[in-house]
């Protein structure tokens, strides 16, 4: 089975609210079996508009990824992030 990815780019505007988002996702995370592989470190910006801080988290399939981001756990920490800074996130399914 392919493994699933979220793929984030995000603008945080409020750090001390966003703060409170990034300590409760990853009970959701955890829940549905994934992995950070990236979380906010160096990047380089190559083509189109980008944001500061970018996310790649693994999951054991698409379908967990998906779970994961309509779970309860997953809403009630997104419910923090809102005021807090700009994402974009895609769910990818591997090869």
């Amino acid at each position: 089975m392919a493994k699933g990815y979220w793929i984030a780019h995000v603008s945080v505007t409020d750090p001390q609210q966003y703060r409170l988002y990034a300590e409760a996702a990853p009970i959701a995370f955890k829940k549905y079996g994934a992995t950070i592989l990236a979380r906010g470190g160096s990047c380089q910006q190559m083509e189109g508009e980008g944001r500061p801080r970018n996310v790649v988290i693994e999951f054991p399939s698409l379908q967990a990824a998906i779970d994961c981001y309509h779970s309860e756990e997953y809403q009630s920490a997104k419910a923090h992030r809102a005021g807090a800074g700009i994402a974009e996130i895609v769910l990818v399914e591997g090869v």
